[in-house]
């Protein structure tokens, strides 16, 4: 009885205990909670006063548990918001796809020639224009030259206002690259070219070329050859109705027993060439339609020429004079209506500079001479003249409607 009564004092002392426990622990709960929530929500530190040393140390080493266990539980606060972005262009669009490079434009060519045909195909083809009647006549001004042009501004003065009268040939060296003034009468007017040397027969197949180019236009009538240094001694309307009207051809044609002359001649023509019949004469001509279309149809003494008239034959002197003398000589009238200064001992003419140009000068040229012109006698001789230098151009173009009476 006594122990039980003893057990009954002890019971209260043990509910209070358990009381006082649970309050403990539920006081602690509260005080983790209102802990978490301060140190998550408010940046201040924690102090407590009035503590032991000890006591301080553990509630600190406490919150800071419950700091990082409630920081590692709770997600992390939103960034702050980003400042606007100033409006930036948009980008270019994608490039479309990929293609291969264009080939490269080739440049324009400095040199057009009137066609591309060989000599051959060439001859050919100009030794069957039919010929037909033709109600304008043309002249074939055909230029043999080495490269430019320095008196062009003097025949374009010349040739001005006389469309439909004439036509241009010109037969430059191949490695001359440069193209004539667009607004020269020489503009496109080169024909396909092959190198020439001076004294060579091939002087002579570019004669016969540029006749052949000619010939392929019917209404060509008559053809004059002229070098880079020839000048008109009269007007357009004067040298066209002169050449238009005559009966005649005008090459030169002489026989001369020297060295110059019959010593050019090879026993190696014979028998298509004998030594009486070789001539000499000056290169520059003019003929007609039908002598124009014999010389590049000529098979019997033109081959002659080209296989021995070597080295010191000269050509140019030597074939037309001789194939003229031999087989039209009745329609020729042995002269030559290009004047040269032979003044000068030596293999080449006299030559022009500016000093030398007077008004007196170019009169004497135009009116000092006698000859024969269908059948009558005449002053008017001399249609052209050469080796004028391209110093003397400024001279000519002054004189030009003072003497020369064009432009």
């Amino acid at each position: 009885m006594k122990n039980l009564q003893q057990i009954q004092k002890i019971l209260p002392s043990t509910n209070n205990f358990l009381i006082l426990i649970k309050f403990l622990i539920f006081f602690g709960c509260v005080l983790i909670i209102v802990t978490s929530f301060f140190t998550t929500t408010l940046p201040f530190n924690i102090n407590i006063i009035n503590t032991s040393n000890h006591y301080k140390k553990y509630v600190n080493f406490q919150i800071i548990s419950n700091y990082s266990t409630t920081f590692n539980l709770l997600p992390p606060p939103s960034p702050p918001p980003l400042p606007p972005l100033s409006p930036s262009p948009l980008p270019p669009p994608p490039p479309p796809p990929s293609l291969p490079p264009p080939p490269p434009t080739p440049p324009p060519p400095r040199v057009t020639f009137l066609h591309n045909m060989e000599d051959g195909e060439l001859l050919k083809k100009a030794s069957l224009v039919n010929k037909e009647i033709i109600s304008t006549p043309k002249i074939a001004f055909m230029f043999l030259v080495r490269g430019a042009l320095p008196l062009a501004p003097l025949w374009d003065r010349f040739f001005n206002g006389h469309q439909g009268l004439y036509s241009i040939y010109v037969h430059a060296s191949p490695t001359y690259d440069e193209s004539y003034s667009k607004d020269s009468v020489f503009f496109g007017r080169r024909i396909p070219s092959k190198p020439v040397r001076w004294g060579n027969m091939n002087m002579v197949e570019a004669e016969r070329r540029l006749l052949a180019n000619a010939l392929l236009d019917p209404s060509n009538q008559r053809f004059v050859l002229h070098s880079e240094t020839c000048i008109p001694l009269f007007d357009f309307p004067t040298i066209y109705s002169y050449l238009i009207n005559s009966t005649k051809t005008y090459i030169q044609v002489f026989d001369e027993p020297g060295a110059t002359g019959r010593g050019r001649y090879s026993h190696h023509m014979s028998p298509q060439i004998d030594l009486s019949q070789w001539r000499k004469g000056s290169q520059w001509f003019e003929m007609d339609r039908e002598l124009a279309l014999n010389v590049i149809r000529d098979q019997t003494y033109f081959p002659v020429f080209r296989k021995y008239c070597k080295d010191k034959c000269y050509g140019d002197e030597h074939y037309l004079q001789t194939y003229v003398a031999i087989k039209y000589w009745e329609k020729n009238s042995n002269r030559t209506i290009t004047w040269v200064d032979w003044s000068i001992i030596g293999p080449h003419p006299g030559r022009f500079e500016r000093p030398r140009v007077t008004i007196e000068f170019l009169k004497n040229l135009r009116d000092n001479f006698t000859c024969e012109y269908n059948g009558q006698k005449t002053n008017v001789c001399y249609l052209f003249a050469r080796k004028f230098m391209p110093s003397s151009l400024t001279r000519l173009l002054r004189f030009g409607s003072k003497v020369l009476k064009y432009g």
